[in-house]
């Protein structure tokens, strides 16, 4: 009798895991699923390619910094034979960012380069930060921005800093030659 109850519960058990789980896109799968693929350009870029002048920076924004860990970077450069595909990805990437999880910081244009900015998870606290660029001339790209204890306004004064940050241009060779 008591082995089965054990089978039950422990078949409820593994039932309410397996119906818990989500099959549905997301960024992380998207990012794995495409970033062996030669159409795109994937790169973990570490923060240290960054260097701030910290003497300069506000707390939000040295609080900011610190916070961060690491970047993932995937991207998809169009030309002219592949606009189907790239009008097919750009699609699921759109899909994926629609989903309620993904939580809107901000948006901006520079040139013909259009920037969605959103963040997974609550007003105190961003598990992650999403920089989604495209341009339907150059292509798209999205960054990943993981961190611990990252406050979504503090990124958005953060951003602001990096404008005048130098980068260690050794590290990012394939994505600053990927939009020109």
């Amino acid at each position: 009798m008591k082995t089965s109850i054990k089978t039950i519960l422990f078949g409820l058990l593994a039932l309410s895991m397996l119906v818990s789980c989500n099959n549905g896109p997301s960024l992380q799968t998207y990012f794995v699923d495409n970033q062996e693929s030669p159409d795109f350009i994937s790169a973990d870029i570490p923060t240290s390619v960054v260097t701030l002048d910290e003497a300069s920076l506000s707390d939000d924004q040295k609080e900011a910094y610190k916070s961060l860990k690491r970047l993932n970077f995937l991207g998809y450069k169009k030309n002219e034979n592949n606009a189907d595909v790239y009008n097919a990805e750009l699609s699921k990437i759109k899909a994926i960012l629609k989903d309620e999880k993904y939580i809107d910081l901000m948006e901006f244009s520079d040139k013909a380069m259009k920037f969605d900015v959103k963040y997974i998870g609550d007003d105190d606290s961003a598990d992650e930060v999403i920089i989604f660029a495209n341009s339907p001339d150059m292509g798209f790209g999205i960054i990943r921005v993981l961190g611990d204890d990252m406050r979504p306004e503090n990124m958005a004064t953060l951003a602001n800093a990096l404008q005048n940050a130098d980068f260690d241009e050794s590290q990012l060779n394939g994505i600053t030659d990927f939009f020109k």
